[in-house]
């Protein structure tokens, strides 16, 4: 009972033995960060003889920052997406909580150890929010924030559940252009509960950054209502202006260039000393000044910059407590307590053997005790493990996952005969979800870069209306204006309208895609944009996908078939993206009753554990819809990725292979063709990721003596084994070209590998080889080039 209650004692320290043991604490994160690099680079061996790297500069600069935030500030209701190059303190902060392992540290960027990058899906420890990208991390913050919102109008969260989302971040970052996309977007949406913390310590990757940036930084936060919050000078420094001498120095730090200061501090005291009794040598007082303190002190003095004052980061963050979005720009030095402090070079530098002997002789870390967690810190171990323990971010574990939304059996689908476009029969699904409403209906979140009506959300908005955190009048409405957009706009909305940044779509997307992992509330997220700008937000659509968002990409129009609109509105390349990224699923029905199906399935997917996000590629190209129904194999045969819409006969020679709204030229093109080769065949490929991904898979297992075949394989095995294939898709050929490496069948791929032109689809088919008489004539070709094969 005598050592619980010491332990008890021990773990509710006061205010200044608190501050104490934070201080400490964060010492020995910059010791592991420190030491997890040097082992990965000059320890552990390097079989390919590469430069590991870990970044100790632009780790050391944040160290502190994290420090006082998941010491002495977080709670488990805050989420963080910590900066790239801050990856190792945060592995380190992680490993002092007991939430990461020595085996993981000693394996730093190496396979199957703590990542690079803090990782969701890749680390042993809790990451709230991937980063690597640069930039990402940061705007994604913005974007849980508006999603925590959301939840909390629904009644999914209480406001006493609110956290705050924080993205500590290098200055650097702040040239990327999503931030201030993102910024825009939250000023639009009323942001709140948001930090963005940034590590200013002036150096980039090639070079010091600019002078005085932080001013305009300073102008364009207040503009989109943030308080920016500016920690320039640690304690000592201010204590050394109110002496005599002090504001003299004041003025020459004001105006120092960026480079000259990071010089200085880089070759340390004497050289301060040198260069400030030349610049001011005249003023007694600034020298006496000078004179109170030796080489180190001074060194000390002149680099104690607010990002390294633990207690005056505790105490500015502790005061921000309204949830007003807040930018704190904590300047730093580059590589603080390193050989190479401020020096240019030091954004890969690492320690050599012989500089990180002297700094483990600084740190009191004894040889062979380099892993241990409190190693070299005055006080007990069970000290600062009750510290720990106590602390709100002790209790920080992984969200529970919510259980899975019931999925209807059936969407509508209308009528065969019927001309619809996969667009608009999309658009009539969901209005029809939305009007019979139910628990997948009220868990739909559905968001545009401005193209709500024209990739027709509208009936979706007019049943469910637009978010907002307070009601907003609809003046047209209040008018009596005739408008077929019936959008109220308060907190029970379920469509979040953004503007014309795709980036920022995609990172609304990740956003509300992680919401069960992060807050413990499934939204099944529905993101539409026009098909070409996928392009614009890739970055972002990776990023999401890499830390297993889940979502529903709907892109229309593909290809060229959004004729008049020309080159520039026409998607050449997306089905490429569709197959090769990770994560997500690409789908390109051709008609509306497989749109129903894979929407029934794309639903299911997003919420298995093993699932991930889907890609929709859509058309405005109404077509005529077939009469037909499907078993539970034709299902299952589209669900793989392909079924035979017309099986070949016997050991037949030819077959037609198409992908998405070239459908009614394929089909035509297949019954003038049958007139003479009357057993050949038509392959649909609704998915040609899905199809791809399936074969490949089934070579890598069979690669380990697995007797594995893929469905295409079962599929192409109905042909003769020379058979001539002729894809067709308003995409790349290659999408489809990889057929013929299944079974060694000889194809001839049609596809766009140009840039298109306005006109109607009529012009354009025959212009770029899609229409029917160019599909006629490559399956001509290709017959011919198989029989002088033989």
């Amino acid at each position: 009972m005598l050592r619980e209650a010491a332990r008890r004692r021990r773990a509710k320290p006061t205010p200044a033995g608190r501050r104490d043991l934070i201080n400490e604490l964060d010492r020995k994160v910059h010791w592991l960060s420190a030491w997890m690099i040097h082992n990965a680079n000059h320890l552990r061996p390097a079989r390919d003889g590469l430069k590991v790297g870990g970044h100790q500069a632009s780790s050391a600069s944040m160290a502190t920052i994290l420090s006082a935030l998941y010491f002495g500030v977080l709670t488990p209701k805050d989420r963080i997406a910590v900066k790239p190059h801050a990856s190792p303190a945060f592995h380190a902060i992680e490993y002092l909580f007991g939430r990461q392992t020595r085996d993981q540290l000693e394996r730093f960027r190496a396979f199957g150890g703590a990542q690079s990058y803090p990782s969701r899906t890749k680390d042993y420890d809790a990451v709230d929010f991937s980063t690597g990208s640069v930039g990402m991390g940061v705007a994604i913050s913005a974007f849980a924030s508006i999603v925590q919102d959301y939840l909390i109008a629904h009644g999914r969260l209480s406001e006493g559940d609110a956290g705050r989302m924080i993205a500590v971040l290098g200055d650097a970052e702040l040239d990327e252009g999503n931030i201030y996309e993102a910024l825009i977007e939250g000023a639009k949406h009323d942001l709140r509960n948001c930090w963005w913390i940034v590590d200013y310590n002036r150096q980039s990757l090639d070079a010091t950054t600019t002078d005085r940036m932080f001013q305009r930084f300073d102008d364009i936060f207040r503009a989109c209502g943030w308080d920016v919050v500016t920690l320039k000078y640690g304690r000592l420094l201010e204590a050394a202006f109110r002496e005599p001498g002090g504001k003299a120095l004041k003025a020459w730090i004001e105006t120092a260039p960026n480079d000259l200061y990071a010089a200085l501090s880089f070759q340390g005291g004497q050289a301060w000393r040198t260069r400030l009794t030349a610049d001011m040598g005249d003023n007694p007082t600034l020298a006496a000044l000078l004179a109170r303190r030796d080489d180190e002190d001074l060194g000390r003095l002149m680099t104690n910059l607010g990002g390294h004052d633990l207690d005056l980061l505790l105490e500015t963050f502790a005061a921000a407590n309204d949830p007003k979005p807040r930018l704190f720009i904590a300047y730093t030095i580059k590589g603080i307590g390193l050989p190479f402090q401020g020096h240019k070079d030091n954004h890969s530098g690492l320690m050599t053997p012989s500089q990180m002997e002297a700094f483990q002789v600084g740190m009191g870390v004894a040889q062979g005790r380099e892993w241990e967690k409190f190693a070299g810190l005055p006080r007990p171990a069970d000290d600062y493990e009750a510290f720990i323990a106590s602390l709100p971010m002790a209790a920080k574990t992984r969200t529970t996952a919510p259980p899975t939304i019931p999925v209807p059996q059936a969407f509508p689908i209308g009528k065969g005969g019927e001309r619809a476009s996969t667009q608009a029969s999309f658009g009539k699904i969901l209005s029809a979800l939305a009007r019979e409403g139910g628990p997948l209906a009220d868990a739909i979140m559905t968001t545009s870069p401005d193209v709500t009506v024209s990739t027709n959300l509208g009936g979706f908005v007019n049943q469910r209306g637009l978010f907002s955190r307070s009601v907003r009048a609809d003046r047209f409405k209040d008018a009596a204006i005739a408008s077929p957009q019936k959008w109220l706009a308060g907190p029970r909305g379920q469509h979040v309208e953004l503007g014309i940044a795709e980036h920022n779509l995609f990172t609304m997307l990740a956003a509300a895609g992680l919401a069960a992992d992060v807050f413990g509330q499934r939204l099944l997220p529905i993101g539409t944009v026009y098909d070409p700008f996928i392009n614009r937000g890739l970055d972002a659509l990776n990023y999401a996908c890499y830390q297993d968002a889940r979502f529903l990409l709907v892109a229309t129009p593909s290809g060229l078939t959004l004729a008049p609109e020309g080159g520039a509105h026409q998607s050449i390349h997306t089905p490429l993206i569709g197959i090769a990224q990770p994560g997500l699923t690409y789908f390109e029905p051709a008609f509306v009753d497989e749109l129903a199906l894979i929407l029934q399935w794309s639903f299911e997917h997003l919420q298995s554990p093993d699932g991930g996000s889907v890609y929709l590629r859509l058309s405005t190209r109404q077509i005529v819809q077939p009469d037909r129904s499907w078993d539970s194999d034709a299902k299952a045969d589209l669900l793989k990725g392909a079924y035979w819409h017309y099986p070949p006969g016997p050991n037949a020679q030819l077959a037609l292979v198409y992908a998405g709204a070239v459908a009614p030229e394929a089909l035509e093109a297949f019954e003038q063709i049958r007139e003479d080769i009357p057993d050949a065949g038509l392959l649909a490929i609704p998915s040609p990721d899905l199809a791809h991904r399936d074969w490949t898979r089934a070579l890598a297992d069979r690669a380990t003596g697995s007797g594995a075949q893929a469905h295409i394989e079962h599929l192409l095995a109905d042909l003769a084994p020379r058979a001539a294939l002729t894809t067709v898709i308003d995409g790349p050929p290659l999408a489809l070209s990889w057929l013929g490496g299944v079974a060694g069948h000889r194809v001839t791929p049609l596809g766009i590998d140009r840039f298109g032109q306005s006109g109607d689809i009529p012009d354009l088919f025959r212009a770029y080889r899609l229409d029917t008489d160019a599909i006629v004539e490559a399956t001509a070709t290709g017959l011919i080039a198989v029989e002088h094969s033989a």
